[in-house]
């Protein structure tokens, strides 16, 4: 099965606490829409212009309604500027399926790039439409598996400029880049935040301008599953673990009693290291028809603080993480390899605990918040509770 994952980062413009940039993402039946929206101008006034073209853009198109219409509501809609006697805000709409199918609308936004087999390149069906006198252009897509679209505010093609470039970063330049820096293990987000980092270091940690990557990318599912602690009924235990076993896809076992109840149940020893690789974080451990075994409630609540970063659409710390630590691990396995998460949460005391400032109702806190983050990254979750 194929699943679309979607992503985006975004600088503010120096001196800003409110982007002039806003991505507004829908998911409605088989389709999802993206709506990357860049108010004119920077501050309050492009944040409420980037808003309301997002929203209604978003809204409209996700029911299906005719671009003309959209746009037309859009030009319509907007407040004029006193000063400039225009208002309006320049978008990039991407309305998918999870086959690929869809459009690309583009209106006075840089070009969209497309990655296919891992090489940036233009779409060669653009078309051009004018409405009420601006021009749009539409581009049908028909994804594979692993291509990626990448649209940007102008932001992206203005970085450096008078800093550490004459003209900015032009187009071929940042194709340049992504092509030498990106694989197609990448998951969206990473690559939007790869891009968004690369200009917020040609501006120097100052941006110029207010800065938005998003992409798209069409990949094979992938299930894990996650075993967190013991069932209530030791006299379940196999039962519980033959269950966990069952689900397809990748297995992730936390917790020492949680990794003893399922070696035991696979006939296999638990290897441990004591290698930490980050002294906040246990160290991992092993067995045989695992894809990962780590600590418990210490590791997840690490885990629950990494998966609050990924999810910051300003934070520009790599997506992908080259740590060896089980939070890490957790991490790339989880926000960037997984479609669909499945927890099986065992409600049992742990004796281990006993006098530490540890109880179940944390354990299940933390699942629940850490659930919650990885619906917002979009992935299908299910927690069982055993």
């Amino acid at each position: 099965m194929l699943f679309l994952e979607t992503g985006y980062t975004s600088l503010n413009k120096q001196n800003e606490e409110l982007c002039g940039d806003k991505v507004e993402t829908v998911k409605l039946g088989d389709y999802t829409t993206v709506v990357l929206a860049d108010g004119m101008g920077s501050g309050v006034k492009a944040n409420i212009l980037a808003t309301l073209t997002s929203k209604i853009l978003c809204t409209m198109v996700s029911n299906k309604i005719d671009i003309k219409e959209c746009v037309e509501t859009i030009l319509q809609s907007l407040p004029v500027c006193k000063v400039r006697g225009v208002a309006y805000a320049t978008f990039s709409v991407i309305h998918i399926n999870d086959k690929g199918e869809g459009y690309l609308f583009e209106f006075d936004n840089p070009q969209a790039i497309y990655i296919s087999d891992g090489i940036c390149k233009d779409f060669e069906n653009r078309e051009e439409m004018v409405i009420l006198g601006k021009k749009v252009y539409k581009t049908r897509l028909n994804l594979k598996c692993n291509d990626v679209i990448v649209i940007m505010s102008d932001g992206v093609i203005h970085a450096g400029i008078g800093m550490l470039l004459n003209f900015g970063w032009q187009r071929p330049q940042v194709i340049d880049f992504l092509n030498k820096n990106i694989n197609k293990d990448m998951s969206a987000r990473c690559i939007a935040c790869l891009l968004a980092a690369a200009c917020n270091d040609l501006y120097m940690g100052k941006p110029g301008d207010d800065t938005t990557v998003a992409a798209v990318r069409l990949r094979e599912s992938l299930h894990v599953s996650m075993m967190v602690g013991p069932p209530v009924d030791k006299n379940l235990d196999n039962f519980y673990v033959e269950r966990f076993m069952a689900e397809k896809g990748k297995k992730i076992v936390c917790g020492g009693t949680s990794s003893q109840i399922v070696a035991r149940y696979l006939n296999k020893e638990v290897k441990t290291t004591f290698d930490f690789p980050d002294p906040e974080v246990p160290p991992i451990g092993f067995i045989e028809g695992i894809d990962l075994t780590t600590e418990g409630v210490l590791t997840i609540r690490k885990l629950l603080e990494l998966s609050e970063k990924y999810l910051s659409p300003s934070d520009l710390s790599p997506k992908l993480s080259s740590k060896k630590d089980g939070a890490s691990l957790l991490a790339n396995m989880l926000f960037e390899e997984a479609t669909e998460v499945t927890f099986f949460v065992g409600q049992s005391m742990n004796a281990a605990h006993q006098g530490l400032p540890i109880d179940i109702t944390m354990k299940l806190k933390l699942i629940d918040s850490l659930a919650k983050n990885l619906k917002l990254m979009g992935k299908k979750v299910t927690v069982n509770y055993d």
